[in-house]
């Protein structure tokens, strides 16, 4: 069994290779032609944390797999990371385990690789101005991953902690050749952005929709099972799409309140959500239909993202011959 750790895994991921890799699978998954169980976890209540299990097989390329992932909230005051993951790949004819590697930085770069191809299929063209909301892990991989798919030529970002966005945004500036600049308020770095990306893991909302301009597109990827990082109008007035209306509407750990609460209060229904990414891919849905119209793509993290991830990582540690085998 071939054993990676985060730093091969993050040295093997190619962040291109993965959003060309998604557009298939989550087509696939649209489809219904992938085994993809509600996501399921263990409630560690005293730390508000959680122990999650994502098993998936994606037959189109025989890829089986479970990731397991914790969610630790309060990890954040320690400096650690609030998810920390395990991917474990199996041999999809025999059952045999293939692989283990470390799950943290797959989940990192599927995420922001997921909102990568949504941008691709619903942002403008033209999108130059990106806003991140979110100082965190998330908000780091997507403020790398959005220029590669649209011409960014000015990144804001913003957080709770002023002191986390200018540092945040000192690093990407000299990591991204662009100007990267922080902003002293979530509104400020969302007035006049093409495309916003909002990855808390706030209880109460950081994105409102008056703030949105005609036009603008957001991913938001943030889950919070006491709250929700968007607040109403952020949903009714956008074009929503998901990973999986099955997936994003479940009940905790899976569906996303930022949906779930204003269908429960009347203000949206389940058709509010126009498409999957998968069937955007497929084309048997449309997407974006005017410059005008402001498209939301609500992500709640899906197994076979993790999957195809995985997979990638396997072939690339293959053939440079990078990570330990194990007998097991």
């Amino acid at each position: 069994m071939l054993v990676l750790n985060q730093q091969e895994v993050g040295s093997l991921l190619d962040i291109d290779q993965l959003v060309e890799a998604l557009a298939p699978a989550m087509a696939d998954l649209s489809a219904g032609s992938v085994s993809q169980p509600p996501r399921t976890g263990a409630q560690v209540p005293e730390c508000e944390g959680m122990l999650a299990v994502m098993p998936v097989y994606l037959p189109s390329s025989k890829a089986l797999a479970t990731k397991l992932v914790s969610i630790f909230p309060q990890n954040a005051r320690l400096d650690l990371p609030t998810h920390l993951a395990i991917v474990a790949v199996f041999d999809a004819a025999t059952g045999s385990p293939v692989a283990i590697m470390d799950g943290t930085q797959i989940t990192a770069l599927r995420t922001a690789a997921g909102s990568a191809l949504a941008t691709k299929l619903l942002a403008r063209p033209d999108s130059s101005v990106l806003a991140v909301l979110g100082t965190g892990v998330q908000a780091r991989a997507h403020a790398r991953a959005i220029p590669r798919v649209r011409p960014v030529k000015e990144v804001r970002v913003a957080g709770r902690d002023e002191k986390k966005a200018t540092a945040l945004a000192q690093e990407l500036s000299a990591e991204l050749g662009i100007l990267v600049q922080a902003t002293r308020s979530y509104r400020d770095a969302v007035m006049g952005a093409d495309i916003v990306c909002v990855a808390t893991h706030s209880p109460e909302p950081v994105l409102r929709g008056e703030w949105l301009e005609p036009g603008t597109h957001v991913n938001s990827v943030g889950l919070n099972f006491e709250g929700r990082e968007l607040d109403d109008d952020a949903v009714v007035k956008t074009l929503v799409v998901v990973e999986s209306r099955q997936a994003v509407l479940a009940p905790t750990p899976s569906g996303a309140n930022d949906l779930i609460w204003p269908i429960r209060d009347g203000l949206i229904t389940e058709e509010h959500i126009i498409a999957e990414v998968g069937e955007l891919v497929s084309g048997t849905h449309k997407g974006r239909t005017s410059p005008q119209e402001i498209t939301l793509y609500k992500s709640v993290g899906v197994a076979v993202q993790d999957v195809v991830a995985a997979q990638l990582v396997i072939t690339a540690a293959r053939e440079r011959g990078v990570g330990v085998e194990i007998d097991i």
